[in-house]
């Protein structure tokens, strides 16, 4: 039985400096999704045209748009790449440039050269579930996304910032604080 092995992590994208490479469909898509989980992020994107949609998106963040075509050199400064050219040889490319010089890669739609996956993403106030099908089946974590987008209550941050001044006030080590919390909010989940 196959198993999703990633591992995943909440990454701070305003003390990253993000690449996207292309300017079409999927690179609107991306920046999209990147902007509006984390609308502080560091973005430049590089592309010898941009759509409409694309640059209208890109003015909403902090994103940098550069008309040329990719070349090596715009690797230097960036932690991440995203590479969504519609030329497979210029996204093989950039996979490869990526991985010489250690840096994180997703190729969009092509699971074999992604360090990464920009899975789905429930974002409700200090909540965020992020959902992955392991680069298998995108439109399965769309729709996982809708579901949990209406299961989880729109006050969910109200408990969250509750719980976190109720955290403050219990004293103890670690060990006994974290005992606390777990039975307080056992009683808690099992209302929701």
């Amino acid at each position: 039985m196959e198993r999703n092995n990633l591992y995943p992590i909440f990454l701070k994208a305003k003390n990253l400096n993000v690449l996207i490479v292309g300017g079409g469909n999927v690179a609107e898509e991306k920046l999209t999704f990147l902007l509006k989980s984390s609308p502080d992020a560091n973005v430049t994107m590089v592309s010898p045209m941009y759509r409409e949609g694309t640059i209208a998106i890109a003015k909403t963040g902090n994103v940098k748009r550069v008309d040329d075509i990719y070349k090596n050199g715009y690797l230097k400064g960036h932690h991440m790449v995203i590479a969504t050219t519609d030329l497979p040889e210029v996204n093989i490319k950039i996979y490869n440039d990526c991985r010489s010089q250690n840096k994180l890669v997703n190729v969009a739609d092509n699971p074999p050269y992604c360090d990464f996956y920009m899975g789905g993403i429930v974002t409700k106030g200090n909540v965020k579930v992020a959902i992955s099908t392991n680069g298998q089946s995108p439109t399965t974590a769309k729709r996982l996304r809708q579901f949990f987008e209406d299961v989880i209550p729109e006050n969910i941050d109200d408990l969250v910032k509750n719980l976190n001044i109720y955290r403050k006030t219990i004293k103890g080590d670690f060990e006994q604080k974290v005992e606390k919390l777990n039975e307080f909010t056992k009683g808690l989940v099992e209302k929701m």
